[in-house]
């Protein structure tokens, strides 16, 4: 075995000793990474005058769709509201034609004090969306697979009753909002993509010169008069149809195109109900050998594009994935920038495991990489605002949704666009 196959083999030791490491130091890793910078003061936008308690009634975004009992869960609501002292809550149910933004914006018309999204992260998405600059702060009751923003935020996923009163009682907090959108695909490059297994419903990036149907599982390109068919297509695999394609879309926790988001493409409906996220990483491991995207990125106002090649480019607002994972160490909630990540792997199977070594190094404080020889990369920047463009159509996702192919993508943050509602911090 030559010195570069010697030094794969202890990549993958240390990487399986490093997923130890980094359940021991779980504790630590969770006050690092998801912290708000300005924890123990109240929100800057509050009146010294201002109640402390809510006026309106609280309303609750519901995805049906979701396996959780809708009655028993509007029951646990109505009390919880009950024994703290709230208005009985107004009940909204999403629908495959809205997935939670009319709900929430007639939330906020009604004078809701707070909206919780209850369901799993597209609903999170379509409410947060709605939210976005109205300073009415959104709670989570998570039902989802991924439940990332929740995750990030540290609520006690392990009982429901916890979240549903965190979400009614517990603690508001500004945060940032990532928002990203995608150019229209050339016509050139929307015959690369048509009848794609994985092509997607986004018709911003799917819409064909011919209007008749291509040949994709998904694809909508015939745009016909009733798209309900479509619609519940669309809804079932998280894809986001839109006619607008000028559209940015919201996302809280990561965007990303390459792998990540054909990986989310790729995901197994009944896999994910039986496994949850895990689910995910079955469907990326046929993708682990998939081509490279060489692209450019533009980074805030320079107009100066730079190449690079990777296999995934992610936009991060924070920077914890599913199973404790943290992928960007210095990305927190409220810091007004995006953290931007190039991935990259040569060696097959061996650069995935010494990226996952780095990844798991890196969670725990190490940043600096003592191996001679590496096959796992990531390259890190920050900015308020990105431009990639990609030589070959790419799939696109936003916090675990699938918008389309595209070969130019807009990402940027706005600070503080969201209140959140938190546990209260522990004593």
């Amino acid at each position: 075995m030559g010195w570069e196959q010697w030094v794969a083999l202890v990549a993958l030791v240390l990487a399986v000793v490093g997923v130890v490491l980094a359940a021991l130091a779980w504790r630590a890793v969770r006050r690092r990474t998801p912290s708000f910078s300005a924890e123990g003061e109240e929100r800057p936008d509050r009146d010294d005058d201002e109640s402390a308690s809510p006026v309106g009634p609280p309303a609750v975004v519901f995805n049906p769709s979701k396996s959780a009992d809708g009655e028993a869960l509007r029951r646990l609501v109505t009390q919880t509201a009950t024994d703290a002292g709230l208005p009985e809550p107004l009940w909204f149910e999403t629908t495959v034609e809205d997935p939670g933004l009319g709900q929430a914006r007639e939330a906020v018309e009604q004078g809701a004090s707070v909206v919780i999204s209850a369901g799993g992260d597209g609903t999170v998405r379509a409410v947060a969306e709605a939210l976005a600059g109205t300073g009415v702060p959104m709670g989570l009751i998570p039902l989802g697979t991924g439940n990332l923003l929740a995750r990030n935020l540290d609520l006690p996923l392990g009982s429901e009753r916890e979240l549903v009163s965190t979400a009614l009682t517990g603690r508001d907090r500004p945060m940032d909002l990532g928002w990203l959108r995608t150019e229209p695909l050339s016509p050139e490059d929307e015959r690369k993509v048509r009848g794609r297994d994985d092509a997607s419903t986004a018709r911003s990036a799917e819409r064909t010169d011919s209007g008749e149907a291509a040949e994709g599982r998904y694809l909508d390109s015939a745009l016909p008069e009733d798209t309900t068919e479509l619609e519940e297509k669309a809804a079932e695999v998280g894809q986001i149809p839109t006619e607008d394609p000028d559209k940015e879309h919201v996302f809280l926790v990561i965007g990303g195109l390459g792998f990540d988001a054909a990986m989310v493409a790729g995901a197994d409906d009944e896999l994910k109900a039986k496994l949850g996220w895990i689910a995910y990483f079955f469907a990326g491991v046929k993708h682990l050998t998939g081509r490279k995207i060489h692209a450019t990125a533009e980074l805030g106002e320079s107009g100066q594009g730079d190449p690079f090649t990777a296999r995934t480019i992610l936009f991060a607002n924070v920077g914890r994935l599913p199973g404790g994972v943290v992928l960007f160490p210095d990305a927190q909630l409220d810091d007004g920038w995006l953290d931007i990540a190039a991935i990259d792997t040569k060696g097959g199977i061996i650069g995935w495991a010494d990226l996952l070594r780095k990844v798991t190094l890196q969670g725990l404080g190490v940043r600096k990489d003592v191996m001679p020889y590496s096959t796992g990369f990531i390259e890190f920047r920050r900015a308020r605002a990105v431009v990639v463009r990609t030589e070959e159509p790419e799939h696109v996702q936003v916090d675990g949704d699938l918008i389309g192919y595209a070969t130019v993508v807009h990402a940027r943050v706005e600070q503080g666009g969201l209140v959140v509602r938190t546990a209260a911090p522990r004593s």
